[in-house]
């Protein structure tokens, strides 16, 4: 479901009671986490963590008038969800994340190629999140979104 809110804040404030404690603390953990380079802002109708312009001044490939996207956060319908393009573009941060995720949470992950979906959040691995945001630099994204793209 995509918001028409224009800041991170009214995102949350316009979210069901139950999911506005979840997402401000994953919000949280991401900002806590997050590597120098990103920036927070709206994206997608979405909370998102975006490489700007003024890092990286031709954006994003399909759309060069917007920043590069690198994660974004949700409230779905039935879930939760934590889009994350490094998972989906490096395989061993992929396999990192899937081999330490039931060590954090007892229920079986949810995902797809970007997107882990959080239907109990009393299941979201905060710390694991705040493990694997950190594991990207902006370069590091920068360079591996260069690399998808020559080929």
């Amino acid at each position: 479901m995509q918001s028409k809110a224009k800041t991170p804040e009214d995102y949350i404030s316009e979210l069901p009671e139950e999911r506005k404690q979840p997402i401000s603390k994953l919000r949280e953990t991401i900002l806590k986490n997050l590597p120098g380079g990103f920036e927070e802002e709206m994206s997608y109708g979405m909370i998102g963590y975006v490489v700007p312009h003024s890092l990286y001044p031709a954006g994003y490939r399909v759309n060069p008038d917007l920043p590069l996207p690198f994660i974004n956060i949700a409230s779905q319908k039935n879930f939760i969800a934590l889009y994350h393009m490094g998972i989906y573009s490096d395989k061993d941060l992929l396999n990192w994340f899937v081999s330490e995720y039931p060590k954090h949470v007892k229920t079986k992950l949810d995902m797809g190629k970007s997107c882990i979906r959080f239907k109990n959040t009393n299941h979201i691995p905060y710390k694991l999140i705040g493990e694997l945001v950190s594991k990207m630099s902006a370069e590091q994204w920068i360079k591996k979104c260069e690399q998808a793209w020559k080929k």
